[in-house]
């Protein structure tokens, strides 16, 4: 492994719902190994093994966003200059939730759940999403999917075969909450909540949006629609879609395309 690099940027890796930080093991050995420092927060409460979480539902079910935020504000914040920051899926929200905070030097947020305000909901994410969303109890419940769910809403461009060997390594249930207050009610509830940005703002990091184009729990239109919230701010922001890969894009074969594409993009874009 090589020895970070005097000019390398750190970087911190956040994962998004249904995963914990084993999600980016194979992204953390390959950063390492071109000099980064690499640090990979997980949610509070979250950091036992993923067996050990799905033997305690409720650690799961109990988490809080801004528990949560604030926890990972500290660890950027603890760091001796600023990261780049990258988020999947949830860990997207957060990613933008910290750069609103003014937080990082660079971000990439890999088919990002969007923060409030975007109200695009195709139908492939409704029906990634409804194992959750059919149940209002779930409200309060850490909710997983059964492995055929997972096929459809993560890896549906793998076969059944890899999608239930990377179930069993990563999968586990999501809070139940998290998905009903801020996939679907957030946009209809009077005043801001827990997940809103400043889609205005001009002092932040760059920001970058990967799409999975045959993503279905957060596909290309939901993608789209956030990163156009950002329009009218002078900061950088843009977008890049990779066409054949899901939402499991991070895992999946060929994802060192990605993490190469995000570095290069984040290291050249960097706020100084």
């Amino acid at each position: 492994m090589s020895e970070p690099t005097t000019n390398a940027l750190p970087i911190v890796l956040i994962h998004g719902l249904w995963m914990t930080a084993r999600s980016w093991d194979c992204w953390v050995e390959h950063y390492r190994a071109k000099g980064h420092e690499v640090f990979v927060p997980t949610y509070p409460g979250f950091e036992i093994e993923v067996e050990a979480l799905r033997e305690r539902p409720e650690v799961i079910a109990e988490a809080s966003v801004p528990a949560t935020l604030d926890h990972l504000s500290e660890v950027v914040e603890s760091l001796d200059r600023p990261p780049i920051i990258m988020g999947h899926s949830f860990g997207g929200t957060f990613t933008q939730l910290l750069v609103n905070r003014g937080l990082g030097a660079a971000a990439v947020v890999i088919d990002s759940a969007p923060p409030e305000g975007v109200r695009v909901n195709p139908p492939a994410q409704i029906k990634s999403l409804f194992p959750v969303l059919k149940n209002p109890a779930n409200r309060h419940r850490a909710v997983g999917f059964t492995k055929e769910q997972f096929h459809y809403a993560f890896a549906n461009t793998v076969s059944r075969e890899e999608s239930d060997a990377a179930y069993d390594r990563l999968h586990i249930p999501a809070p139940g909450n998290w998905v009903w207050t801020y996939g679907l009610t957030a946009n209809w509830k009077p005043g801001h909540q827990e997940t809103w940005v400043d889609y205005d703002l001009d002092d932040r990091a760059p920001l970058l949006f990967i799409i999975g184009g045959k993503d279905h729990l957060m596909p290309p239109s939901v993608i789209r629609s956030n990163a156009k919230k950002y329009r009218n701010s002078e900061a950088t922001t843009e977008i890049y879609e990779f066409p054949d890969r899901s939402h499991f894009t991070g895992v999946e074969p060929g994802w060192e395309q990605v993490a190469d594409y995000a570095l290069e993009w984040a290291t050249s874009h960097a706020r100084t």
